[in-house]
Parts: C-alpha cells; structure tokens; sequence
C-alpha cells in the first residue's frame, strides 16, 4: 500500500451498504449492522441544499412546503438520481466514520438484472461519496450468504429477496449464481396497488405512507385465520374533503394480488429453468424468503401451496442482504478477481 493511500485510508474501516430503494443499511467490518435509514432525502428546491437524509427525511415525505421536495434518490432498485444519492452516501459514511478524512473500501449490493451502465453509476456515486474503492456483489447472493445458506457447496440453494423495488429470485451452487431472474415488482407496487384499489372502489386518495401502514397492519398474502379490519384517512376525491374508510383484510389481499402473481410467477419460471439435480436438492433444503416484502402475512404458506415445496423466511430478512455483503468483505480479493474475470469474459465474447 502506498503512502498516500495509507493516509487517505486512515480511519476508514471496510463497509458493507445495501443500498436500498426503501432503506439502506450499512455494515462495518468487526462492528456489525450500525446503521439502518430509508434512502430518502429532503432538498432545497432553490439551492440545492440537503435539509435532512434518512429517518428525518422520511417524516417529511408528502408533507414538505413548496421549497423542499423529499426525494428517494433509488427507483426499482437502480439510481435514478445520481447527485442525491451521492449525497446521500457520503452523509451515511461520515455518519459511520465520524471523519471526514476516512476513505473506506466499500462493498455495495445490486441486483441481479442490473445493466453494466447501471452498475457504472453504483461506483461512481460511491467513489465520488469518499470510497478509496467500490466491489459489487449481487443481491441474491448477499441475501443467501446473510440467511446462512451453504452457498459454497455444491447443492442447490434457492432465495427469494423481495425488496422495495424490486425482487430477485436465484438458485445458487458452489458460489455462483445458476440461474436468476430479476423483476421490477417489491414493496413499491404492493403499496401501489393498494392506493389504486382505494382509489378506485372508495373515490378516496391516500399516500405512499398510509398505504404502507395498511400494508403491514392487515395485507396478506393468504387467508388469515382471523380476518382484521383497519380506518384509513385520505382526501375524498368527490367532494375533496378529508374522509375516513374502514378496510378489511379480504379487500387488501385483493388489492395486493397482481403484484403477488407476478412475484411467484418469477419463481415458477426460475425454477423451471434450474437443473434437474438442482430442483431436487430445492425440493429437499426449501425456498428461502428474504427482504423486506417476505414479511407479508401468510407469504410462506401462498408459496408452499403455490410451489408444492417447503418455504421459510429467514431469521432477519431486513438485515440479511446486509450482513450477506458483510461476510463477504472477508473475501475483498475474491470478489475484486471475480469481478475482473467477468469484466474480461464479457470483452472477449464481443
């Protein structure tokens, strides 16, 4: 290591960030998980300025006056804002670090059906953020490694990450992904599908947040042994007025069925796609849930009736991705080769 290097890095531990659409979490090597925010910023429409990052942010989203605007830099699990998400991480790693001066090796996660401009964009923010280095590891792959999976040996592991933008669906061997399948479809729609269905049967207009509330309150994702019921308030698309509905379980599960159909027919079709000798050790070991959608009442026993296979959740599905990227930051070399080996396959295929 250089001089110059040794200074810059000075004080800067190794980090692991998922870099979340709904939330982002950060893991520094020997510390653990010590930091989990929402990936939401609130700014100066005039100046530019940052107000707030994270959990203060978030309480501003949809509430703001005309000259701050509470943005979530991240859409669909990729940076749709470059500058505010650059922003974003550097207040999380000297939030972290508590340094200015601190230049950590950072290890971020992505998704599995990201583009190569895609992941471009990943380092470059983490790079102009203060990172003396920037690895990608996959999604899926982090969350198999966070659920303790066996993920080196050579027997089919399958893990299902339902995250805020998107949800990743893989089976993984002798650590390499076989196949995968990645979709657009997380926590988002589901809120989503909620708010149109209110829209649409109440004339009643809600937010993101509400919808959200309703969501872990009383959505599911099968019938519950007790169906439940909840008030909601939005503004009354008629007369335009503030306006209250009661909810019931049966409604939202029907709200939230597109979206679920599309998030087991990417398994169906992963699993359609997976080796023989793969699906039987599935079969045997079970699908592994992991990410914050997995937490939908009754998601395990839908798969279960859908798949015909046994499904858990795992442990922490919030903070599996993270620790996953975590663990890994033992492997630096490893990923940094695995990277370049791939770099250099796709080259030489052109």
């Amino acid at each position: 290591m250089g001089f110059f290097s040794y200074l810059t890095g000075f004080g800067g531990r190794d980090m692991a960030v998922d870099l979340g659409t709904a939330n982002t979490l950060v893991y520094v090597r020997g510390r653990g998980i010590v930091l989990s925010e929402p990936s939401v910023v609130a700014i100066d429409s005039r100046t530019g300025e940052v107000h707030a990052v994270g959990i203060e942010a978030k309480r501003m989203l949809g509430r703001t006056p005309g000259t701050i605007s509470a943005i979530r830099p991240l859409k669909d699990g990729v940076i749709a804002d470059f500058d505010v998400t650059e922003e974003m991480l550097r207040h999380f790693i000297q939030k972290v670090h508590q340094n200015r001066w601190a230049h950590p090796r950072v290890v971020v996660c992505v998704p599995s059906g990201v583009t190569g401009v895609e992941k471009r964009a990943v380092e470059e923010a983490c790079l102009s953020a203060g990172a003396r280095q920037a690895y990608l590891i996959e999604e899926p792959m982090a969350a198999a490694i966070g659920a303790g999976l066996p993920v080196g040996e050579p027997t089919g592991n399958m893990v299902v990450d339902i995250g805020g933008g998107t949800s990743e669906v893989a089976v993984i061997s002798l650590g390499g992904i076989v196949v995968s399948q990645s979709i657009r479809v997380g926590g988002d729609e589901l809120d989503d599908s909620i708010i149109n269905y209110v829209k649409k049967e109440y004339k009643l207009l809600i937010g993101q947040q509400t919808a959200e509330e309703v969501k872990l309150e009383i959505g599911s994702a099968y019938p519950l042994e007790e169906e439940v019921q909840a008030e909601i308030r939005g503004r009354d698309l008629v007369s335009g007025l503030p306006k209250t509905v009661v909810l019931t379980s049966e409604e939202v599960r029907a709200a939230l069925e597109e979206p679920l159909v599309q998030i087991i027919d990417s398994i169906k079709e992963t699993l359609d796609r997976t080796p023989p000798e793969l699906a039987s050790d599935i079969m045997d070991r079970g699908i592994m849930l992991a990410g914050g959608g997995s937490l939908l009442q009754g998601l395990d026993e839908r798969l279960r009736e859908e798949t015909q296979m046994p499904a858990h959740r795992a442990e922490s599905p919030l903070t599996c991705v993270a620790v996953g990227s975590g663990r890994s930051l033992e492997e630096f070399e490893a990923i940094h080769k695995s990277n370049r080996s791939n770099n250099r396959n796709r080259r030489n295929r052109r």
